[in-house]
């Protein structure tokens, strides 16, 4: 009978496939690296950047996006945008910055890392940055502060009607306008209309009330996002018809009025199994922005994206080590990891996040199926499901230590868990690694940064 680890998946799943492998010896190459050699090597448990992943979704996006264009005999033009909540990281916004991507902001503190990279020396004024999110005070006067040091291509998405008189009192210069929809959401969310923008029936009145006169201002930018994202579904096709009624009309009584911003929400795999067809679904979404705006005879706007956990996720790796298992009655053993879920992938209990899970080796031992737990006292620090259907499988602790993988984490665990912080019962955060392939072939791995030290949870908690 087929009772090994490897049998399992190959049953399941089409493998190897995308970045997965496996050695001689049955260890998991991810990315033709082998991964146990690094946990053993670096300890767990273990946060790895592989900063490759970014560029490269970068670069697909804008294949994706650019052959749409030219299949659709579309005009305008296709922008990149990096959202910067999915991870605030240097070594992240670095390497966005050097494949030409643009930069969303969210909040005061997104301006301060703006102009400490603009510092130091990698970024300019000229590069697009475009403030989303609603605007506090501290928000408002770094934008105005930006605009003062010459950032000229700044663009201010309005969240609601009071942002401009506000930003107006601040600055003088020019400023360059983009408005958010509030659209609808799913008749599932427990409210109609996002909290965030301003309503479809208010834009094109707000527009002729308190921009179209104005002198210091001009409107340049629409701005649409649902929360859940970029599908196939009668909702998004829905949403994106009215977003796009909004924009013709407002590009009729607007010259100025020559961008449309989707957002982000474009996905990323959970699992194997994972299958979105990326092409077809850019290749309509571009199709249907010609249509409208050809049948309403206006130019075809350029078109902006902000993805944040499509440019960031899949570099991110957390790898740990299964300290003991505990059978707990007749059918529930436990696998205890050596760190926590709550602390470490915050998604997997606040919002039920599934991610890739696979062993690093011990492919060739028999598989059981088992239950993950953390090493805090609370009870919700599991993990019991994954991409085998509702069970998680792995292979049974026999000679050597097992150790695991959790792959597709590098957007928002860090920000959510208070990376640097007090994480609950203490619990230490990981070592992190920057890893890189280089052109050569050659692997290069950085410590980015050691397990979070007693010291330092001792100061932050005022006894120092």
């Amino acid at each position: 009978m087929k009772k090994k680890y490897i049998h399992l998946v190959e049953q399941t799943f089409e493998f190897p496939q995308n970045r997965f492998s496996l050695d001689e010896n049955f260890d998991l190459l991810f990315e033709n690296i082998n991964l146990k050699a690094i946990a053993k090597k670096y300890g767990t448990p273990l946060k790895i950047t592989y900063l490759n992943k970014i560029g490269e979704q970068i670069e697909k996006s804008r294949m994706w996006f650019q052959n749409a264009i030219n299949r659709a005999a579309f005009s305008g033009t296709y922008h990149y945008c990096y959202c910067t909540k999915s991870s605030h990281f240097k070594f992240v916004l670095e390497e966005v910055l050097s494949h030409g991507a643009h930069i969303e902001t969210s909040s005061a503190f997104d301006m301060v890392l703006i102009e400490n990279l603009r510092r130091s020396g990698k970024l300019n004024l000229d590069k697009k940055i475009i403030c989303n999110g609603y605007k506090t005070a501290e928000y408002l006067n770094e934008i105005a502060r930006f605009l003062e040091l010459g950032y000229n291509n700044l663009v201010v998405v309005l969240d609601n009607k009071t942002e401009l008189n506000r930003l107006k009192s601040l600055t003088r210069k020019p400023i360059k306008l983009g408005i958010r929809i509030a659209s609808e959401e799913e008749p599932k969310f427990a409210f109609y209309t996002s909290r965030l923008g301003i309503g479809y029936k208010d834009i094109l009145p707000y527009y002729k009330l308190a921009i179209e006169d104005d002198k210091q201002v001009s409107l340049q930018m629409l701005h649409f996002f649902i929360n859940t994202g970029i599908h196939d579904t009668a909702y998004y096709w829905n949403e994106l018809r009215k977003a796009l009624n909004v924009y013709t009309s407002l590009a009729k009584v607007c010259s100025s009025v020559n961008d449309l911003n989707i957002g982000g929400g474009l996905p990323i795999p959970h699992s194997l199994k994972f299958n979105f067809e990326y092409a077809e679904m850019v290749n309509e979404i571009v199709l249907q922005i010609k249509t409208h705006c050809s049948d309403a005879n206006i130019q075809h706007p350029d078109i902006y994206t902000e993805f944040g956990s499509f440019t960031v996720g899949e570099s991110g790796l957390t790898l740990f080590k299964v300290l003991k298992q505990k059978q707990q009655n007749d059918r529930e053993r436990w696998n205890l990891i050596d760190g926590s879920f709550m602390t470490t992938l915050p998604d997997t209990w606040a919002i039920n996040k599934r991610f890739i899970l696979f062993p690093l080796n011990a492919w060739d031992y028999e598989y059981e199926r088992v239950l993950l737990g953390g090493l805090t006292c609370d009870s919700d620090d599991y993990y019991n499901s994954e991409q085998h259907t509702n069970a998680i499988y792995l292979p049974k602790l026999e000679k050597e230590d097992l150790y695991i993988g959790f792959f597709n984490t590098g957007a928002y665990q860090e920000s959510l868990s208070g990376y640097g912080g007090i994480q609950h019962c203490l619990i230490p955060y990981p070592k992190h690694l920057l890893m890189r392939k280089l052109e050569n072939g050659d692997l290069d791995i950085e410590v980015f940064r050691e397990a979070q030290q007693s010291t330092e949870m001792l100061k932050t908690l005022g006894y120092d």
